[in-house]
């Protein structure tokens, strides 16, 4: 396995898969512990919210937030949601284009 994919669990013992985005940012895809059907969760582990601001340098600026927020950040995919994208990815890492 790759040094940039590092696998962990959870403390409730489901998979876990950390790494980083082209952007630094860290992201993960993990086991869902919902029970009607299997679920990964995949995406950012923290929300990073930004406003364009045309002018500004950098043009993309935090927002301030609240001290205690909850902002959602990862897809709740169920197992034919990722058989969807699943060609989509693949055509991505063999050609670079979707």
């Amino acid at each position: 396995m790759s040094d940039k994919l590092k696998k962990e669990f959870t403390a409730r013992g489901f998979g876990l898969y950390k790494f980083e985005d082209g952007n630094g940012i860290g992201c993960s895809l993990q086991m869902s512990s919902a029970a009607e059907e299997p679920h990964i969760w995949l995406g950012c582990d923290e929300a990073d919210p930004k406003v364009f601001v045309p002018y500004g340098d950098p043009s993309w600026q935090p927002v301030p937030m609240p001290e205690e927020y909850i902002a959602n950040t990862r897809m709740h995919l169920t197992q034919e949601e990722v058989r969807l994208l699943l060609p989509i990815l693949k055509r991505f890492v063999k050609e670079g284009e979707i």
